[in-house]
């Protein structure tokens, strides 16, 4: 085996848990209580958490993005450690207290109406 096939296969298998909380209708569709905690490949990206929660609760797959665009569904928001990043590009990597898993990533259910 190459030394560069090598590097791949552990790249492929660095890995780290992410602690994600949903609203309750996700939950809900998921049949899980409380916290999910979720292996998401190195480096933790946005489209990497999602993807994830979408390959354990395929029930989720259309719920938090578009299938055909993987945009973001308008009534869902994305935070972690405070922030809303909802409208950071899917590929931005997220904050390093979420990636240690000492701060959870959040999606949660905006609300509409007036």
């Amino acid at each position: 085996m190459s030394e560069e096939h090598e590097r791949t296969i552990g790249a492929v298998s660095e890995s780290a848990e992410i602690r994600v909380q949903l609203p309750a209708h996700l939950k809900a569709l998921a049949k899980v209580s409380g916290e999910v905690r979720l292996d998401v490949l190195l480096p933790v990206t946005q489209a990497g958490v999602l993807d994830a929660i979408e390959s354990r609760f395929p029930e989720l797959r259309g719920r938090i993005r578009d299938v055909k665009t993987g945009k973001r569904r308008p009534l869902v928001r994305f935070f972690a450690c405070e922030e809303d990043l909802s409208h950071d590009p899917p590929e931005s990597e997220l904050p390093p207290e979420v990636v240690a898993g000492t701060e959870p990533y959040l999606i949660v259910g905006a609300m509409s109406g007036g």
